[in-house]
């Protein structure tokens, strides 16, 4: 793979991650129509690595928050502390994620690199999120969110183990049934790729290294370092643009592309 489709996947999925448009769909899209080999899941993965490290500069102060926190608590789960709370809450809400990433992990995820079903997941995920955008009521923050809330929000993650369906679009959805407003939900989605992506992250480079793949080493770094640059760009425009605006605008980019992606899947364009 070259420098320069490395450049471009990292551009793509630096903007789609914290956008709910589904950055594993449109990598998997490129590499359909633009590059000529599928980049692989090692190379998703550090692109990945480089959104995470994006996320964790731009929260760096509350994730110290939480850190010292947990540290002055022995790490005991004390839910009156509100960044012990938010912590063990990211943790427990990131299960089930390890849980159905690890089984996808053994019975392969080939299937799910799919144009018809990105085109329908697009489209459906789509309405799901107009309706919980416009419909319920925003009376909730991260300080009053309850263990519940944090679990329904870690079993929707899950279904973005389907390129197409958006780890941010599901998880800033639920929360939007939830009752949370727009930009604390879209900071609790932001946490909450950490510990997953980090996990997913160090035993895909793990597998690289042992199976001593030095130029996939090389491109995963450089993937990465790109991923970075654009995934903070992105997070700086999502939290600014969500102060206040809605989710109309990737509704519809939603929208549009899933039935461009079914029209040419079908032979109809």
């Amino acid at each position: 793979m070259s420098n320069l489709n490395i450049f471009w996947l990292a551009f793509i999925q630096g903007f789609t991650e914290f956008l709910p448009v589904s950055s594993s769909g449109h990598l998997v899209l490129f590499a359909k129509y633009i590059s000529s080999n599928d980049q692989g899941q090692a190379i998703d993965i550090a692109l990945h690595i480089g959104s995470l490290i994006a996320v964790v500069l731009y929260f760096w102060n509350s994730i110290k928050k939480m850190l010292v926190a947990l540290w002055q608590n022995k790490f005991k789960p004390n839910f009156q502390n509100k960044d012990v709370r938010l912590a063990y809450f990211i943790v427990i809400a990131t299960i089930p994620a390890i849980i159905i990433g690890g089984a996808l992990s053994y019975f392969g995820t080939s299937w799910t690199r799919n144009t018809k079903l990105i085109g329908y997941l697009l489209i459906i995920y789509s309405f799901l999120l107009w309706y919980a955008d416009t419909i319920f009521k925003t009376n909730k923050n991260l300080e009053n969110m309850s263990l519940r809330d944090a679990i329904l929000i870690g079993l929707a993650q899950t279904l973005a183990f389907l390129p197409g369906t958006s780890r941010s679009g599901v998880t800033i959805t639920m929360g939007r049934f939830l009752g949370y407003n727009r930009s604390e939900v879209a900071k609790f989605s932001m946490l909450l790729s950490i510990p997953s992506i980090l996990a997913a992250g160090i035993l895909a480079m793990y597998s690289l290294y042992q199976a001593n793949e030095i130029a996939q080493l090389i491109m995963g770094f450089q993937a990465i370092i790109w991923s970075f640059v654009f995934s903070f760009v992105a997070i700086l425009f999502m939290m600014k643009w969500l102060r206040t605006k809605t989710f109309l605008p990737f509704i519809i980019y939603r929208i549009i592309l899933g039935i461009l992606l079914l029209l040419d899947a079908y032979s109809i364009i």
